[in-house]
């Protein structure tokens, strides 16, 4: 006859055995998912643009965002990191790519939003190029699935020209 210990070994293998299958089957199931993010920023207002003392060029800006993200959850979606960058080319680097502001979706409830807000941080420039230059605003998320691989996409969302002059 088989002991405690050899059935409680056969019971542990055997759930183990099982959460791995159901984990593997959660991040294969992923996979078919094609969401469909709708979303759309625009520049509100240029709060501020200015050179600082090292000679670097400095924007603040008032954002207006809008987006439903609630395709990018399914029942494996833990929550979904979302961030709006401003990208832009210089002569020193063919890709410049910063970051104006994020926020953590942690579900479907709340994963259809609109905000009127100032930029979380300041796009800084190293050296002087950006007096008339082309931003391109860009969404990107990150879902942060409860098991398996996390999952990136972008959108180019509008693009802006900042002012030829410091406001």
């Amino acid at each position: 006859m088989f002991s405690l210990w050899q059935r409680v070994n056969a019971l542990a293998t055997f759930s183990i055995l099982l959460l791995a299958a159901l984990s593997c089957a959660a991040s294969f199931l992923d996979a078919f998912n094609s969401p469909s993010v709708r979303a759309h920023a625009e520049v509100i207002k240029v709060n501020r643009f200015r050179k600082q003392l090292t000679g670097n060029d400095e924007v603040s800006l008032t954002l207006n965002i809008s987006m439903d993200l609630q395709s990018l959850f399914t029942w494996n979606t833990k929550q979904v990191f979302v961030f709006l960058t401003a990208e832009y080319e210089t002569s020193k680097n063919s890709v410049n790519q910063i970051s104006l502001w994020d926020h953590i979706v942690p579900d479907k409830d709340n994963a259809n939003f609109r905000v009127r807000v100032p930029t979380k941080y300041p796009l800084i420039d190293q050296g002087n190029n950006l007096r008339g230059k082309k931003i391109d605003l860009v969404l990107h998320w990150h879902v942060m699935p409860k098991t398996g691989r996390m999952i990136r996409d972008k959108m180019a969302l509008s693009e802006f020209y900042l002012p030829d002059a410091y406001t």
